[in-house]
């Protein structure tokens, strides 16, 4: 129930899904899908390393949402508004990673457009529950150094020098595992699958 502050919902998700990707098209790709399918009032955690593909996500949600093209990452700006070029929900795209507690994300005033927009928020883990009832956290997952994505083997060579492992290497064009947990009535009986 946006507008209002929700409870933060069930501890457990209502279901889990996975789904691979071998790029940052593909990424997309899958998040358009998605976005086909969003409404008004949707609230979306994005969750994942930096160079993990968040903003790439978010780019997909957009075109499936159909708004303004050019989303960019709103790190520095904390929210930008992206409107609807068509009847559906514009897309306020928020990125949390500064902010301390949920009272600096109420600062932002959120609630004033949760009733007539999407919402995304990256490193929202934690902070905006409350805004919802229902809610979509999405975890993106890429390879590190280790050879593993998500603590999962991946086949891959760790990547290696001197004996150090370089776990930031922001390649769009590899492999990333996209866990999806939904919590609340909205996705009750709405699974991607």
């Amino acid at each position: 129930m946006s507008g209002e502050f929700a409870d933060t919902g069930a501890a457990e998700p209502v279901w889990e899904e996975e789904i691979r990707t071998t790029d940052a098209l593909q990424t997309q790709a899958v998040a358009e899908q998605l976005g086909h399918r969003l409404a008004a009032g949707d609230l979306l955690l994005l969750t994942g390393e930096l160079g993990a593909g968040k903003t790439t996500f978010t780019q997909g949600l957009g075109r499936g949402l159909g708004v303004r093209p050019g989303i960019i990452s709103p790190t520095f700006v904390l929210m930008r508004i992206h409107p609807s070029l068509a009847d559906g929900p514009d897309l306020v795209h928020v990125d949390a990673y500064r902010l301390g507690s949920s009272g600096e994300i109420d600062d932002i005033d959120l609630e004033n457009t949760m009733d007539t927009s999407v919402t995304v928020v990256e490193w929202g883990r934690g902070l905006v529950e409350h805004l919802s009832d229902s809610r979509l956290e999405v975890t993106l997952l890429r390879p590190t150094g280790g050879g593993t994505v998500g603590g999962q083997e991946t086949g891959q060579p760790v990547q290696e020098a001197a004996g150090l492992s370089f776990e930031y290497d922001d390649d769009p064009d590899e492999e990333r595992v996209i866990r999806f947990a939904a919590y609340g009535p909205r996705w009750k009986d709405n699974r991607l699958s």
